[in-house]
């Protein structure tokens, strides 16, 4: 894809991408697929998925109590626990705010761990990426930022984001859908969001401004972004999903460039 192409300007040091079609075929892909890059916050829709699949073999309940006192599987999921960002401390009550949280990722990888007896990067690379043929990713730490993987990889995550083999379509569904709407909160990066929507995991477009997305990102786009420079995002509307890891921080650069990079492969997916 010549959309791709635009990466080449990009001020990092290495960066490689790839756009996938909802039937599973790259549309278009650059730079070195192989080169292993650590995932940051693009690590919280594996984990979460791992998640989910613990909710269908019946490890976990969605409803079940987890991390604070009143918080669910599902708030965590939802940064609705009301957990701080990066400390088990509660900020406030569960359901109330969208608090982004690294330690409620972090809560929800021990309640796995424990009701599955077995440690969380075992149970991910188990439920989901062994059977997806993602052998250059791992998790290191933390099931919030620690995770580390290849485009090539990735395409196979989105790919199953986009016509779900582990899953059941309905579970999938509900996952990137908004969860506890109407809740405001701070998008990391981009500031206050009324309403900051979420899905169990994913980030959810909706009418969010500004945004690490496209101005033509569909509304039911849904995905993540990391601070260490990488995103995925899925867009249903446009039958496709996009995935672009880097070695440089995210900050000014990317909140200019991530968005003209999406809107030019929307346009090249639209024959625009």
């Amino acid at each position: 894809m010549q959309s791709l192409r635009m990466i080449e300007n990009w001020p990092v040091p290495t960066a490689s991408a790839a756009v996938v079609r909802a039937d599973g075929s790259v549309a278009g892909a650059y730079g070195p697929l192989e080169h292993r890059f650590p995932l940051a916050s693009v690590t919280k829709p594996l984990a979460a998925y791992a998640a989910l699949l613990a909710v269908e073999e019946g490890a976990v309940e969605l409803d079940e109590p987890a991390g604070p006192e009143g918080a669910t599987v599902r708030h965590l999921l939802a940064h609705a626990s009301g957990l701080a960002f990066d400390e088990q401390r509660a900020m406030a009550a569960p359901g109330t705010r969208r608090i982004y949280s690294n330690a409620g990722f972090e809560a929800l990888g021990d309640h796995i761990a424990k009701a599955t007896d077995i440690p969380f990067p075992q149970y991910l690379h188990e439920a989901v990426l062994a059977p997806l043929g993602m052998t250059a990713t791992d998790l290191t730490g933390s099931p919030a930022k620690d995770g580390v993987s290849t485009v090539a990889d990735l395409i196979r995550f989105a790919a199953e984001l986009q016509a779900p083999r582990l899953l059941a379509p309905q579970t999938l569904a509900a996952a990137t859908g908004v969860v506890f709407p109407g809740l405001t909160g701070v998008l990391p990066g981009y500031g206050h969001q009324k309403p900051n929507d979420w899905g169990l995991g994913f980030e959810i477009r909706d009418g969010k401004s500004p945004h690490w997305t496209g101005a033509g990102s569909s509304p039911r786009a849904f995905g993540h972004f990391g601070q260490s420079g990488t995103f995925l995002w899925v867009d249903p509307d446009a039958r496709a999903a996009c995935v672009a890891l880097t070695d440089r921080d995210f900050g000014p650069w990317a909140i200019e460039a991530w968005p003209k990079l999406t809107d030019a492969v929307l346009a090249e997916l639209a024959g625009r």
